[in-house]
């Protein structure tokens, strides 16, 4: 009986190193998905706060140059109208290089996600 005893005793703190080794993955684990998650919501808060901030300050800044060089050329609907063809080349440029800043926003991100 006390070989049969050893192995039950054995297997019994098998068992027990099992269950604490399950539990504290499943806690670690937690923990860095909470880790995760809070930082990739703190970035998304001052992503759009800084994101409106910086709208704001383009949409005065483009208003405010539109009416300087409607007030240089004599004409404030012309002013606009060579503004907004700015933003349209800025646009186009934007298109052009989606995939350069796409792989760029995916490099950083994953560098900050998989750290």
């Amino acid at each position: 009986m006390g070989l049969i005893d050893a192995i039950n005793e054995t297997n019994n703190k098998a068992v027990n190193l099992g269950e604490r080794y399950a539990e504290s993955s499943y806690k670690y684990y937690r923990l860095k998905v909470f880790k995760h998650f809070s930082m990739s919501v703190s970035l998304m808060l001052k992503v759009l706060f800084i994101g409106c901030l910086c709208g704001i300050f383009a949409i005065l800044s483009a208003v405010s140059l539109a009416l300087y060089i409607g007030e240089v050329i004599e004409s404030y609907p012309l002013g606009f109208i060579i503004v907004a063809l700015g933003f349209m080349v800025l646009s186009i440029l934007a298109f052009l290089f989606r995939r350069v800043i796409n792989h760029l926003v995916v490099r950083k991100l994953s560098e900050f996600f998989f750290d």
